[in-house]
């Protein structure tokens, strides 16, 4: 969750004011100070390799300036503008608490009679869409690999409790730069995401256990309902994790699914039901069961009990945040945030969650 201060958390809890401040960005030029917003919505799913999509509303004319991007170097053009988005709580008197809620690319801005409809995706965009033009072989370190995929159109910044390693001299990565991002990130284990900031932090991969909100049935505008999803689809019991030992020999580590509706030693099959993921960064027994963890925490996250919660918008929620809500069924029950919608604008209507239960 974005850090807020106690006044503005408490603001939260009642009537308060909503403001919302869009800057343009091309490289260093500040190209426009205060877009104009009529309205404005970001989605935000946990499962994409790219979660972030805000879309705006601007009037196509305000304060004898044209918000129709008819120059390449206009505010709202997609030839590398930048949006920052800051949002506002009201305070007491005419104070206003303002925090950066992200950074987006301009991917498209259309104009409609009197409107420009404008879609901005996450940073990662820039990794997604720039594929490897030529083979790419790294002889360093994991950190110095990630940087060389990744930078300068972001900047990597690494978690002090993650271990560097080597990497094997046989990597060749081909094409996909984002695909080999997420392999990486996954045999280190590790988890990694552009914060507020625009940085990528690459942190360990361990799941938190302390909620930074709590959700209950009915009380503060939320409404929680189980969403009735589920599936066997996707589902595993066991992750199979291989890779190749310096000498050419394979190595392999394996994780079970100890707890859940969907463990090894359950009901689900009596056989094992295995996910098998396989990199050459891995090169010993213990790397391969360490990236196995990893893998199987995120496949059981993505199959667990499933919740829709609607509610008061909180501009400080993130995906991946861990949330507590309680219903007539569930007692505290600890749920990770996996897709949100947070409407920018005073009137954007309710804020929508999808949250699934940590196992």
């Amino acid at each position: 969750m974005i850090a807020l201060s106690a006044a503005a958390t408490g603001a939260l809890t009642r009537s308060y004011t909503y403001h919302v401040a869009v800057e343009s960005w091309l490289g260093g030029d500040l190209l426009a100070a205060s877009v104009p917003i009529d309205s404005a919505t970001e989605e935000a799913d946990r499962t994409l390799h790219v979660p972030e999509r805000v879309t705006l509303s601007v009037p196509r004319l305000d304060r004898n300036t044209s918000w129709s991007p008819t120059t390449a170097t206009h505010p709202l053009s997609a030839n590398g503008q930048r949006l920052r988005v800051q949002l506002g709580i009201g305070l007491d008197g005419d104070r206003i608490e303002w925090f950066q809620r992200g950074w987006f690319v301009i991917q498209e801005s259309a104009t409609d009679g009197d409107t420009v409809n404008v879609t901005a995706t996450g940073l990662l965009t820039l990794i997604d869409e720039a594929r490897l033009v030529s083979p790419y072989q790294p002889t360093g370190t994991l950190v110095s690999t990630l940087r060389g995929l990744i930078e300068p159109a972001l900047t990597v910044v690494v978690d002090g409790g993650l271990v560097d390693r080597s990497v094997p001299a046989n990597i060749n990565y081909d094409e996909d730069r984002l695909s080999a991002v997420m392999e990486l990130i996954d045999a280190w284990p590790a988890d990694a995401y552009v914060d507020a900031g625009g940085y990528l932090l690459v942190v360990p991969a361990t799941q938190s256990a302390t909620s930074v909100l709590a959700l209950t049935d009915g009380v503060g505008g939320t409404v929680i309902q189980a969403a009735g999803n589920s599936t066997r689809d996707g589902a595993a019991t066991a992750v199979v994790a291989r890779g190749t030992a310096p000498d050419g020999t394979q190595v392999q580590g394996v994780a079970y699914a100890t707890t859940g509706p969907k463990s090894a030693a359950g009901p689900f099959n009596p056989l094992p039901v295995p996910y098998f993921y396989a990199s050459p960064l891995l090169t010993t027994v213990a790397q391969a069961s360490a990236a196995a963890d990893t893998v199987l925490a995120r496949l059981q996250r993505s199959t667990s009990l499933e919740f829709r919660v609607d509610m008061v918008p909180h501009p400080g929620l993130q995906t991946g945040d861990v949330v507590t809500i309680t219903t007539d069924d569930y007692p505290a029950l600890l749920c990770s945030v996996e897709y949100l919608t947070l409407p920018y604008t005073p009137g954007g209507g309710a804020q929508t969650l999808r949250v699934r239960a940590i196992t």
